[in-house]
């Protein structure tokens, strides 16, 4: 079995959750399913690995690209409520793991958080982005110029400010933990010797100022 047909039996999974969000609006599934995997076909022969991007993340807009070609006369998609709460939840996660790790969650530590399937995440990370337009063009071999998903630079830097006003808030005493902790990149025993506490305490303490900052954050 080749690598490319390894990759597409792998990422199947993610041709089906693209179809289930069109399922019941008009459209039989078989058909939508062909032109996802036709999707899948495209996006596996012009995968570039060097980009050092995820192939799902890069292939789910091709898919998607490749359904919506089905509807390309037709209006607008809705984003299921469901799908909206989940982004939400990935969103929360995400913010909580940067605030820690200093990065977001990969898509497998997501699902697993969640208790869901890698290709419902994917579907979610994707619905809270711009869309793909239903009336793209195509180049002359018939494959999409799509208009891929790009992260909104607004929310991100209204989240940074968002952090920055949590952290201002705290306390001196807390803030100088998230600073040791999430700044200087101390561990928990280098924290307590320099504020002179116990590890324990710097565990108990880094816990509960945490969840103060999310709930900032969330209002």
């Amino acid at each position: 079995m080749t690598d490319k047909n390894k990759l597409a039996d792998k990422n199947i999974g993610l041709v089906h959750a693209c179809c289930k969000r069109f399922a019941g609006k008009g459209i039989e599934y078989e058909e939508l399913f062909a032109s996802g995997c036709l999707g899948l076909a495209k996006a596996i022969n012009n995968f570039d690995e060097s980009r050092n991007l995820q192939f799902s993340t890069y292939a789910f807009p091709v898919i998607m690209g490749e359904i919506k070609r089905l509807f390309r006369d037709g209006g607008a998609v809705r984003v299921s409520r469901t799908l909206k709460e989940l982004s939400l939840a990935i969103s929360r996660l995400n913010n909580e793991s940067k605030l820690k790790n200093g990065r977001e969650l990969t898509v497998s530590e997501l699902a697993e958080r969640l208790d869901t399937s890698e290709e419902k995440i994917i579907d979610a990370l994707n619905s809270a982005r711009v869309p793909l337009s239903l009336t793209a063009e195509y180049d002359s071999e018939g494959n999409p110029q799509l208009d891929v998903p790009t992260d909104d630079i607004q929310d991100e830097i209204s989240e940074r400010l968002s952090l920055e006003q949590a952290v201002k808030s705290l306390c001196d005493t807390d803030r100088k933990i998230i600073q040791l902790r999430y700044y200087q990149s101390k561990t928990q025993t280098q924290t307590a010797k320099i504020l002179s506490m116990t590890q324990v305490q710097i565990s108990r303490r880094e816990k509960k100022i945490l969840t103060a900052i999310r709930d900032k954050m969330s209002v």
